[in-house]
């Protein structure tokens, strides 16, 4: 018996803690305040190996740049609670150390981290669209949404009224304007060349930009 059903509708504490009764195999999230639980009776419904390989390189990609980015630090489908209406469970996300976002006493991620990647295969709808308003509401920073199906990206970073759609530059690299070197070729992550991945990586964390962003963030 689950303690909740999708379509719940209920305030975050109250989700926390039923979610801590619920078998070890139910994957749930609070999204604007609505429980939204993976079909099949409340079990985690399978993954689609496509999924999982494009999971593995982008955590791979951010745990890169968190070693080359002392300051900052990275985690892979973690619970992240956004707010008093919103508890999620991003792919993997990237939070500035002292920053919007903490781990608070019980070991959870409180507050908005500065970019969230969600790898969307089965989720499409909910994360272009009711999970994003979620993370442009909180404050999320940036926010990449990677279309498994299709092998294509979404980046949206904010502009004055919200997120708006971040197009990669003339060479076909998206950059992140707020976490300097955060460089991404899509279409090879997307085809899994790790190694063309990892030296466009390698591209942006060898600028004077992310140099200097290491430098403020060790002097905060």
């Amino acid at each position: 018996m689950l303690p909740f059903q999708s379509g719940d509708m209920m305030d975050q504490p109250t989700f926390h803690e039923l979610y801590k009764q619920a078998p070890e195999n139910v994957r749930a999230e609070l999204i604007g305040g609505i429980v939204y639980i993976k079909e099949g009776e409340g079990v985690a419904s399978p993954l689609s190996l496509r999924h999982g390989k494009i999971h593995l390189e982008v955590a791979g990609w951010l745990r890169d740049y968190r070693i080359a980015t002392p300051g900052v630090d990275a985690a892979d489908n973690a619970t992240a609670i956004l707010g008093p209406e919103s508890e999620v469970q991003p792919d993997a996300f990237l939070f500035v150390e002292g920053g919007r976002a903490h781990e608070n006493k019980d070991g959870y991620l409180t507050g908005a981290p500065d970019f969230v990647a969600e790898v969307a295969y089965a989720s499409v709808s909910i994360d272009t669209h009711k999970k994003k308003f979620e993370y442009e509401r909180a404050g999320v920073g940036e926010y990449l949404v990677l279309l498994a199906k299709t092998s294509h990206a979404l980046w949206f970073t904010r502009g004055p009224k919200g997120f708006v759609p971040h197009p990669p530059d003339a060479d076909g690299i998206l950059r992140s304007p707020s976490l300097p070197g955060l460089w991404l070729d899509a279409e090879a992550l997307f085809r899994r060349d790790s190694r063309r991945v990892q030296e466009v990586l390698q591209q942006g964390i060898a600028t004077p930009e992310h140099a200097a962003f290491v430098k403020r963030l060790q002097k905060a």
